[in-house]
């Protein structure tokens, strides 16, 4: 197998390999490749200890490393996932925060691990590009106030009618 020239290094404290598998397990298109071991002692880790998992995530090719405390994961990154429809969402979110993560705002939320991930339905990109600009920003006003996207409500508020 040829290795990508560009790749997304996530950092764990020491999880790495856990994360991928739980990933896998929840995400189509997504496998763990590789485990690297430790050859010798390292600041967090000693020799024999998982230091680098190789996976994809819905096909996007990535490396966990177990590097430590040092650098904790933050929203400044965060995986987005377009879904199809609200089957599809809850069933990525609920999967997520029920595993030891939590909700944030506005279809956000983190696993345990402190990775974020945005679970975006499809119906919510295209009511927030509306070329109507009220039903955009009803949309919009209505996304603001939630937690896990909720179809139906942005559906009604693109719509101009009341929930």
């Amino acid at each position: 197998m040829t290795l990508p020239k560009n790749r997304i290094c996530l950092w764990y404290e020491g999880t790495a390999e856990e994360a991928a598998l739980f990933y896998a397990s929840v995400f189509p298109d997504t496998a763990v490749t590789a485990v690297q071991r430790s050859p010798s002692d390292y600041p967090d880790g000693k020799e024999g200890d998982v230091l680098v998992v190789e996976f994809t995530v819905m096909g996007i090719a990535c490396i966990g490393l177990n590097g430590g405390p040092t650098f904790p994961q933050s929203e400044a990154f965060s995986f987005q996932i377009a879904t199809e429809d609200q089957a599809e969402t809850d069933r990525y979110w609920d999967a997520i925060v029920g595993n030891g993560g939590q909700e944030s705002q506005c279809g956000w939320c983190k696993d345990k691990w402190g990775l974020s991930w945005q679970i975006t339905p499809r119906a919510l990109s295209e009511a927030m590009s509306d070329p109507d600009r009220d039903a955009a920003r009803r949309a919009m006003e209505a996304m603001m106030t939630m937690r896990k996207i909720d179809i139906a409500t942005i559906e009604a508020a693109r719509k101009g009618v009341a929930g």
